[in-house]
């Protein structure tokens, strides 16, 4: 009756929550860095992470996710290597806190390179130089997450998040010229986040559903305009086919995952994903991103294996990107 009772709570939650993603405000959400995904695991089927992300990388993703990891220290690296030589990492830990829960941290960095800046002058080039400047953001989280019983977490993911994209000049109401300068970093309040998120495992085939609010803030302003960060409703859910028809097989293993996300400045977009393993040490998996201008197919593969008792997981993907290329994903992962 208890795990009832809180599904029914958490459904209303997350049913209230996904009307708040319909505001007027299109396109207009910022510190955008954070919807980038972390995990070769994940963007290997698809960026279908909400699910499916059993270990430290989970706390990117759902951090009810971190309850269910099988060791007790999980620590990810993670790069990737995206288009236009815009780079970032991230590096995710989680520590099983005796029977109370799994408490996690999170950072990821971006790395924009450089930029020359220019402003509007009043000489025969019309500009002049102001330097070279190399914009910067980052965020660093806690988590924490609780396995209530053998099917149900939840998980809260508080976050301080920064970005600073330069300085700006701006004209003068006398002036067309750029006169004024001032800092972009410089906000309103403290930039703090939150994801909040369940999971629920119906100890059936595979069969596993998930929900997650992600980057819960107020509105922050730069100078006098105000704008929110890119919060979203997502769900996702799990299958493993195989064990239908022969059970729980230690040999082979498939895993078929959906996952549907809800952005506030966006329509709704889907995400499949499809993961083989054998022997518990080698995946191979492939994905498809609906609703996106240009990511579609993702494709990845991973190892699993042990050095001095000590297990090690490294995983690849990669994800076409139409006329820019494409992003390369890469994570290292240890258990202890």
């Amino acid at each position: 009756m208890r795990n009832k009772f809180l599904l029914i709570i958490l459904a209303v939650t997350f049913v209230a929550g996904s009307a708040y993603p319909q505001a007027t405000k299109k396109a207009q959400v910022g510190f955008r860095f954070l919807e980038n995904p972390v995990s070769a695991e994940v963007m290997g089927k698809g960026g279908v992470g909400v699910t499916t992300t059993l270990n430290s990388n989970g706390i990117f993703w759902n951090p009810a996710l971190i309850s269910w990891m099988k060791s007790d220290v999980d620590v990810s690296l993670n790069h990737t290597k995206g288009i236009a030589d815009i780079n970032y990492n991230a590096i995710a830990a989680a520590v099983n806190a005796w029977d109370f829960g799994v408490i996690g941290l999170s950072f990821m960095t971006m790395d924009y390179g450089d930029f020359y800046g220019t402003r509007r002058a009043d000489n025969d080039q019309g500009y002049i130089e102001t330097g070279v400047f190399s914009p910067s953001a980052f965020t660093i989280g806690l988590a924490f997450s609780q396995k209530i019983t053998d099917r149900f977490s939840y998980g809260v993911h508080i976050k301080y998040v920064y970005q600073n994209l330069g300085d700006a000049w701006v004209a003068s109401i006398d002036s067309v010229l750029s006169t004024k300068k001032y800092e972009s970093s410089k906000i309103n309040s403290l930039p703090l986040a939150a994801d909040i998120g369940a999971y629920y495992d119906f100890l059936y085939n595979g069969i596993r559903f998930a929900a997650v609010l992600q980057n819960i803030s107020r509105e922050f302003r730069y100078e006098r305009t105000d704008f929110p960060l890119p919060f979203a409703v997502s769900f996702g859910v799990t299958v493993e086919p195989l064990n239908f028809f022969y059970g729980e097989n230690k040999e082979h293993n498939l895993l078929l995952a959906f996952e549907s996300r809800h952005p506030r400045d966006f329509g709704e977009k889907t995400k499949f994903g499809a993961e083989y393993q054998y022997m518990d040490m080698f995946t191979a998996r492939i994905g498809y991103q609906n609703n996106y201008d240009e990511r579609g197919m993702t494709y990845g593969a991973g190892f699993k294996y042990e050095v001095s008792n000590v297990p090690l997981r490294v995983d690849y993907a990669y994800e076409p990107f139409g006329i820019f290329g494409g992003k390369h994903y890469l994570s290292l992962g240890v258990s202890y």
